[in-house]
């Protein structure tokens, strides 16, 4: 697997759009994360749709075909530097084909920054756009606006991403070893239910992966990685780094599943690395290549996340 595209660094001034392609977004909370998005000299701007809310399917931020056209038009517009995604929930997959990729690519490279549901457009812009995308923290989430950490690492990476090429664990390995491999990922049940879509990779073979997931029973984390498994998308796959696990079972069932689906895979698997639904959440660079030293701790970008 080679490294994807990766897009210019944003600077002082840069032109940001906030979109929602997934669920409906708190004003309070996205007029907060506004705010911080300004103190860094951005100039944030919130496409029509961010607080709409559909009329019959309430978890969802609007209409499939409004959020699509958010999402479309902050791409294409060439006075956008970075399309940023509001709050994750449910929605990216219903919406997904209505995106013109041809469109998309012909727009060029910015950033794109999200997490959770929207694990299906890293994907999606993995596979379509072959961009690095950043997996982080989202502008009303709440574990950003109220998270200085959160904050920091972020802005490290949006404007000085050659100071954040390292990312440390708080936790050990629970399979030893060194690894190299293009970064990819995010939360397990996406990547479980976006198998056999138009937009998913056939498989993870020579990345390293990064899983995390939130308020998910072990017997349905089971089924996840089962599922994966099944299918053949793990092969291949050079490591794994564990996010959070954020309203799961006790860490200790997590371990010990990750351990009896994954521990198989004779490949270096590390643990809490503080990525995903958690407090202060790190941003990770997908489709970067690096290093994982599992026994370390450590995670080493070849190059800073943003060119």
């Amino acid at each position: 697997m080679k490294g994807l595209v990766r897009p210019r660094r944003l600077v002082r001034g840069a032109r940001v759009a906030v979109v929602a392609p997934s669920g409906p977004v708190p004003e309070e909370r996205l007029q907060a994360g506004l705010d911080i998005l300004r103190g860094w000299d951005l100039d944030p701007v919130v496409a029509p749709h961010v607080l709409d809310r559909h009329g019959t399917f309430d978890y969802l931020a609007g209409t499939d075909a409004d959020r699509a056209a958010d999402l479309q038009s902050a791409w294409c517009d060439p006075t956008v530097d970075a399309v940023l995604c509001a709050r994750g929930g449910y929605g990216v997959q219903r919406m997904a084909e209505l995106l013109d990729w041809d469109a998309l690519r012909a727009a060029g490279p910015k950033v794109f920054l999200g997490f959770s549901d929207i694990t299906a457009l890293h994907e999606a812009f993995a596979t379509r756009l072959g961009l690095v995308t950043l997996h982080g923290p989202m502008a009303a989430g709440i574990d950003f606006i109220k998270n200085a950490r959160a904050q920091e690492q972020l802005r490290a990476t949006l404007f000085e991403p050659e100071s954040v090429r390292t990312l440390t664990s708080s936790g050990s390995a629970l399979v030893p070893g060194r690894a190299r491999g293009v970064l990819l990922g995010g939360c397990l049940s996406l990547l479980a239910a976006d198998l056999g879509t138009p937009h998913a990779r056939s498989s993870a073979r020579g990345g390293l992966l990064c899983l995390e997931d939130v308020n998910e029973e072990t017997y349905r984390l089971d089924r996840y990685l089962t599922q994966l498994l099944r299918a053949g998308w793990l092969d291949g796959v050079t490591g794994v780094l564990l996010g959070s696990w954020e309203r799961c079972d006790p860490y200790d069932r997590i371990r010990a599943l990750v351990l009896d689906r994954l521990g198989g895979l004779g490949v270096p698997i590390a643990e809490e690395f503080g990525f995903g639904h958690c407090e202060g959440a790190l941003t990770v660079p997908f489709g970067v290549p690096a290093e994982l030293d599992a026994e370390a701790g450590t995670l080493t970008l070849d190059v800073p996340a943003l060119a």
